[in-house]
């Protein structure tokens, strides 16, 4: 790289880890800047494993430093603002980072604060949720201990980390209730904000059935607003009316609100959503050519997953090369995500699908079948392959 090339990335996620290392087999480390605040790397679809009690929550993080290639430099500050005229980062501690180019992966920000009671009643009064490392831990615990009664499953009005993993929790804690004899004394239900099971209509129509058959009552268009934990109530706002909904609860499970960082959101690379707006096939920035996005930050249309970034990567690497070269951006991006909904403990439907719904599918039979074969990919194949692949920056 030539010294007017300073490449920065902000965010040392999935996707900023991924691209850092595939970055620096292309180009060597020189000149490549990681600005993240953290001293641990968490693979967050671990979470679902540990909340059913499959898993350990130490094998879902390693050390920031193990992951960061030698030769790069690593910047261990939040930021608070971009100043794209300027070419600039700004960090809290008011250093600023000039940049020739910048990926913004900062990932999105999780907003336990927008449903009122939740933050001092999480981890108590029957309250967990798996968007946590502990969490998933106080999520496993209830389950266990359950003695029956009411339990409610939620997900809420906003983007959210793998849209998937709201059900996942409910279909392997259901599945335990019915191990240990207590599941005719309860009763589970899925309070979810959205209109229907799955937002694409071939899954949808599978995870109907799968909660028909286990007499699980889903309850849509119901976005949680308020936890009384000491009273053990939930409260629902019903979207279609804004009628305000009370349901008592023994155990809860809380998808809270999600949203891009603050940071991002009162800078001027956001759209008026708060993302990073780029475009949504090459990711490079609709105003400032010299910024690209990917991963959960970006504005693009897509489910928010580890495997989207697994398809944005290489096009932001490439993209990223030929701007530097002044060469047309060829790269596409076409809206590939993939959500391994794991169903039961030995049990997963691999949801895969693009842009628009668009079915992309990579084996040669029905997916949207219950399979233990795609559990077992999910258990096993995908958390070696991103510890040894995914974030060494091999696509």
């Amino acid at each position: 790289m030539s010294k007017s090339n300073k490449i920065v990335i902000v965010g040392g996620g999935t996707a900023g880890i991924s691209v850092l290392n595939g970055l620096k087999r292309r180009l060597g480390a020189k000149n490549l800047v990681l600005i993240e605040p953290g001293e641990n790397h968490f693979y967050q679809p671990w979470w679902t494993l540990v909340g059913a009690g499959e898993v350990s929550p130490d094998d879902s993080k390693k050390p920031m430093k193990d992951l960061i290639p030698d030769g790069c430099q690593w910047i261990k500050e939040k930021v608070s603002t971009f100043s794209p005229e300027e070419n600039i980062v700004i960090t809290e501690s008011g250093t600023k980072v000039d940049y020739d180019w910048l990926i913004v992966t900062a990932g999105l920000q999780i907003d336990w604060h927008k449903v009122k009671g939740l933050p001092e009643n999480m981890w108590k009064n029957g309250v967990c949720s798996n968007y946590d490392y502990q969490g998933a831990q106080s999520t496993w615990e209830l389950t266990k201990n359950f003695k029956g009664g009411k339990a409610l499953f939620t997900q809420p009005n906003t983007p959210i980390k793998c849209a998937g993993a709201p059900q996942k929790v409910m279909y392997q804690s259901e599945e335990h209730f019915r191990k240990n004899g207590i599941r005719s004394q309860s009763e589970v239900y899925f309070t979810t904000a959205s209109a229907g099971m799955f937002g694409v209509e071939k899954y949808k129509l599978a995870l109907e059935k799968i909660v028909a058959s286990r007499d699980i009552k889903p309850v849509l268009q119901h976005n949680l607003v308020e936890i009384d934990g000491n009273n053990k109530k939930a409260f629902f706002e019903k979207l279609d009316s804004g009628e305000r909904v009370e349901m008592d609860y023994d155990m809860i499970h809380v998808v809270p609100p999600m949203s891009a960082p603050d940071f991002i959101k009162a800078s001027p690379i956001a759209n008026a959503e708060g993302w990073v707006d780029i475009h949504k096939h090459t990711l490079q920035h609709n105003k400032y050519s010299n910024i690209f996005s990917l991963g959960d930050a970006g504005s693009t249309p897509n489910s928010k997953t580890g495997a989207a970034v697994r398809s944005q990567g290489p096009v932001v690497i490439q993209n990223l090369l030929s701007a530097i070269e002044k060469k047309p951006l060829l790269a596409k991006y076409q809206g590939y995500a993939s959500c391994p909904l794991i169903t039961g403990k030995n049990k997963c439907i691999l949801a895969e699908f693009g842009y628009d719904g668009k079915i992309m599918e990579t084996f040669p039979f029905d997916q949207a079948v219950e399979r233990r074969s795609m559990y077992l990919l999910k258990r096993y194949v995908i958390p070696f392959l991103y510890w040894n692949a995914m974030v060494k920056g091999y696509f």
